[in-house]
C-alpha cells in the first residue's frame, strides 16, 4: 500500500522555501524584521561603547572602584563582555546565524530585568526565533538579499528622533554621574 502525500502537507513544506523568482516580494515581506534584527545589533554596539567608556573612566580614576582583585576582575570582565557583544552585534548586523544562540541566551537573561528588560528581551527573542527570524537568518534569504540589492529599509524621521533622544538621555546620565561623583 503506497502512501499518497496529503496536499496540506505539501503546501506547508513549500511555504518555508522562498520563491527566488519572486525575491522582491519575499524581501519586502521580511524587510521590517530584517531591519529590526539589525537595529538590535546596533544596540549591542551601543552597549560596547558604554562598556568601553566605563573601563576608561575606571582606569583613569574618574570612577572609583574598590581596590584589589575585584577592580581588576571587573575591568577584565567588562572588556571581555564588550568584545563578546561586539561580535554578537556584528553578527546581528550581518545576519550571521551563528550569533542567534548567544544573543538568545543574553536576551533570556535580560528577561529578568522587569519591566523594561523583560519587554525588550522578549521582543529580541521573538525577532531571533520567530518564523520570520528563522527565514531572515537563512541561506535562502541571503540569496534573496543578493537578488534585491535595490530594496532598502527606510527609517522614518520619528525613529531617528527617538534614537537621538535616547542617546541624549544616556549622555546626560553619564554627565550627571560624573558631576556628582
Amino acid at each position: 500500500m503506497s502512501a499518497v502525500p496529503d496536499s496540506s502537507d505539501q503546501s506547508s513544506q513549500t511555504a518555508a522555501i522562498p520563491d527566488l523568482n519572486n525575491a522582491a516580494s519575499v524581501r519586502r515581506m521580511h524587510l521590517n524584521h530584517e531591519a529590526n534584527i539589525k537595529a538590535v545589533g546596533m544596540l549591542y554596539y551601543l552597549g560596547v561603547i558604554i562598556g568601553v567608556v566605563v573601563v576608561i573612566l575606571s582606569l583613569t580614576g574618574t570612577i572609583k572602584l574598590d581596590k584589589g582583585i575585584l577592580t581588576t576582575s571587573s575591568i577584565a570582565f567588562t572588556l571581555g563582555l564588550c568584545i563578546f557583544n561586539a561580535w554578537v552585534g556584528r553578527g546581528l548586523r550581518t545576519l550571521n546565524p551563528v550569533v542567534k544562540i548567544p544573543a538568545g541566551v543574553q536576551a533570556g537573561i535580560g528577561l529578568l530585568g522587569f519591566p523594561v528588560g523583560t519587554l525588550i528581551s522578549g521582543f529580541v527573542l521573538y525577532l531571533l526565533f520567530s518564523k520570520k527570524g528563522t527565514m531572515v537568518f537563512s541561506d535562502e534569504y541571503k540569496q534573496v538579499i543578493a537578488a534585491t540589492p535595490d530594496i532598502k529599509y527606510r527609517t522614518s524621521i520619528i525613529i531617528w528622533f527617538f534614537l537621538a533622544l535616547l542617546v541624549l538621555v544616556i549622555l546626560l546620565g553619564v554627565a550627571a554621574a560624573l558631576v556628582h561623583h
